[in-house]
């Protein structure tokens, strides 16, 4: 019986949130709170979909010191995942963000994957297809791993039959396109890399958005931080767009539009109601101070006022 949301996080990592008073350059900010948590986009979209009820197994490798803290931190978040184990530890990055909202991200590149650790991986994830009904493969790729990985696997899960929303960037992304994802949810950044030009006015949006689809996708969410996202799909092109809000913690909150589109979806939900609850869960997250996410009861409230507007 499927119903099962598996999450892919090949490249996990502890993150480490240093929040200021304000980030300022050639200017002293001072230290109000520090925070740790497992990270990774995949990771993050498993916590969101654990606190809307959903079903979820999160995928990822897991090395050295770092992984035994990571693993310790998941054991605590109340959902089910499985670590393929590395020789290599796995990376930390770190974020520091002040009470505007404003963010520097510092990642690192992660651990080297050997081959038959890459080839464990994959078959831990094809041992989940049979049970799952959608497969969210998400982030970067470490070092050794080949960039058509999220390619192949979104098409061993059509033969199964299980949707898949791709979240990359760069090759990994191209790459996945072709094999044909339901669903591609790149970020502004990831989008102009990916087209090799900026995107400044909301026509611009609307153009990526449905070209991003041309290249593969079935549905595109264009995600646009505090302004929302953009929804392409064969049939609709529309505008998502949040209240304004106090963004307090804005990291993850992407990860919470993909997770709570993905939930809306496997409730039944339409293509742009499903963006709607994405939008809201992000935008109520980024209201959530350090690393944690926001619960239904404050999504539902955002939800309530989120527009969607009809391009075309």
């Amino acid at each position: 019986m499927k119903g099962l949301i598996v999450t892919v996080t090949a490249n996990p990592a502890i993150d480490q949130i240093f929040i200021t008073d304000r980030l300022a350059f050639d200017d002293r900010s001072y230290l109000r709170e520090r925070a740790e948590a497992p990270g990774g986009r995949g990771i993050n979209a498993s916590r969101v979909l654990h606190r809307l009820g959903s079903k979820t197994l999160a995928i990822a490798p897991c090395g050295g010191p770092t992984g035994k803290r990571f693993e310790a931190y998941l054991k605590g978040l109340g959902f089910a995942f499985e670590l393929v184990r590395i020789r290599n530890p796995i990376r930390t990055n770190r974020a520091i963000t002040d009470a505007h909202g404003l963010t520097v991200k510092l990642d690192e590149p992660g651990p080297v994957l050997e081959r038959e650790e890459v080839k464990r991986l994959e078959e831990a994830v094809l041992r989940r297809l049979p049970e799952a009904e959608w497969l969210l493969l998400c982030g970067s790729l470490p070092p050794g791993v080949p960039e058509d990985f999220y390619a192949r696997l979104i098409g061993k899960a059509a033969a199964a039959g299980v949707e898949t929303l791709l979240d990359a960037d760069g090759a990994p992304l191209i790459e996945g396109l072709e094999a044909h994802p339901s669903v591609a949810a790149p970020n502004q950044m990831e989008a102009e890399r990916l087209l090799n030009r900026s995107l400044i006015l909301r026509s611009h949006f609307y153009e990526a958005a449905d070209q991003i689809r041309q290249m593969g996708a079935g549905t595109v969410i264009l995600s646009l931080g505090s302004r929302g996202c953009v929804v392409a799909s064969a049939d609709v092109v529309a505008e998502v767009v949040p209240p304004r809000v106090e963004a307090v913690c804005p990291i993850g909150a992407g990860d919470a539009l993909n997770a709570a589109f993905v939930w809306a979806m496997t409730n039944g939900g339409s293509v742009l109601d499903a963006a709607r609850w994405g939008v809201a869960a992000g935008t109520a997250s980024a209201k959530t101070p350090g690393l944690d996410f926001a619960g239904l009861d404050l999504i539902r409230e955002v939800y309530a006022e989120v527009e969607v507007r009809r391009v075309s």
